[in-house]
């Protein structure tokens, strides 16, 4: 019985040491890959929100929800530089109200984009399959949508922080090393429920689901060769959210679960909590990278986006070359 106890003690002890090992390199993880996306994710957000906000004057055809998914980039990514700053120095000096917006923000901005991009893929399944809708619908409409999905998804992510318990003045740690709340089952069991019905499953089913209606349609019209380029357009749309969505975001919410029943001591095999832990970070950075991609679907996949983006874009850039050339000739 003894050998039995010092054998299951010496296997703890290696559980505990290599988690411990793990976690040393959880903070190169993700300085260097929050440094990595910073730049391009800024860029990217920034000149995407000017074209959208600014030179496409007809807000339809999703251009609210566009507009509103890269708010969410946005408030990401400008967290981004405090996160990498306590990373790199395991300190944080700027007080637990900050730290906890940061840490929000992160679940706000993963949610919110998974709505945004549910309420762009049904719209452009919509209006593909009840054009006279798409002629009849207000922009307005989009705005009070994009208005209820900040309301619910902000109370929804609540939980995220209520979960975690606020660090003393002396240790300043945050984000990740913020200590986990002790939740009772049934309290588990609804946040467990409600994370991957609401945030996932249901949304990826209504994805699916608009993408299998438009394909219904592409083929329905392709054999009567009423086959337009709006077909194709919002074939590509759907096709690429919902690429954008299961790249980014299922594997953060198949391990989100087994996470959440690791901390909660559901799960205790060394083996199997060793693993679920070493994934946590990484699917949390993979799931980062929705700030990268979603510019991208405004690009590639609106016309008018790409056409302003070329106009202005060349424009600027004119005026800065004319601008340079004056002042190299000023000073000759």
């Amino acid at each position: 019985m003894t050998s039995v106890n010092t054998s299951c003690e010496a296997v703890n002890c290696s559980c505990s040491t290599n988690i411990t090992v793990w976690e040393s390199t959880i903070n190169q993880l993700y300085t260097y890959f929050y440094l990595i996306i910073f730049i391009p994710g800024l860029l990217c957000n920034t000149l995407a929100l000017w074209v959208l906000c600014r030179f496409i004057r007809k807000k339809t055809k999703a251009i609210i929800f566009m507009i509103n998914l890269t708010i969410a980039d946005l408030a990401h990514v400008l967290s981004l530089p405090l996160r990498i700053h306590y990373y790199i120095r395991q300190d944080w000096p700027f007080g637990s109200t900050l730290c906890m917006l940061c840490f929000y923000l992160k679940y706000l901005n993963m949610y919110a984009s998974i709505v945004f991009l549910v309420c762009i893929s049904i719209q452009r399944c919509a209006f593909l399959l009840r054009p006279f809708c798409a002629k009849q619908w207000k922009s307005r409409y989009d705005v009070c949508i994009s208005v209820a999905v900040w309301v619910v998804v902000g109370l929804c992510c609540s939980p995220f922080i209520l979960m975690r318990s606020n660090a003393t003045s002396a240790t300043r740690s945050c984000f990740k090393d913020l200590p986990m709340r002790a939740l009772n089952v049934p309290s588990a069991i609804s946040m467990m429920v409600a994370a991957e019905l609401l945030g996932f499953l249901g949304p990826l089913i209504i994805i699916g689901f608009c993408t299998y209606l438009i394909v219904k349609s592409f083929r329905h019209r392709n054999q009567k060769q009423q086959f337009t380029g709006s077909t194709r357009k919002a074939l590509r749309m759907v096709r690429v959210c919902t690429g954008v969505f299961l790249f980014c975001f299922v594997p953060y919410h198949i391990n989100f679960l087994l996470y959440l029943m690791v901390t909660q001591n559901i799960i205790t095999n060394c083996a199997a909590s060793q693993a679920i832990r070493q994934f946590h970070p990484i699917s949390l950075c993979i799931a980062s990278l929705n700030c990268c991609l979603n510019p991208l679907i405004y690009y590639f996949l609106t016309t008018e986006f790409k056409q302003q983006l070329s106009q202005h874009g060349s424009s600027v850039l004119r005026g800065r070359l004319m601008s340079t050339e004056s002042t190299s000739s000023y000073r000759e």
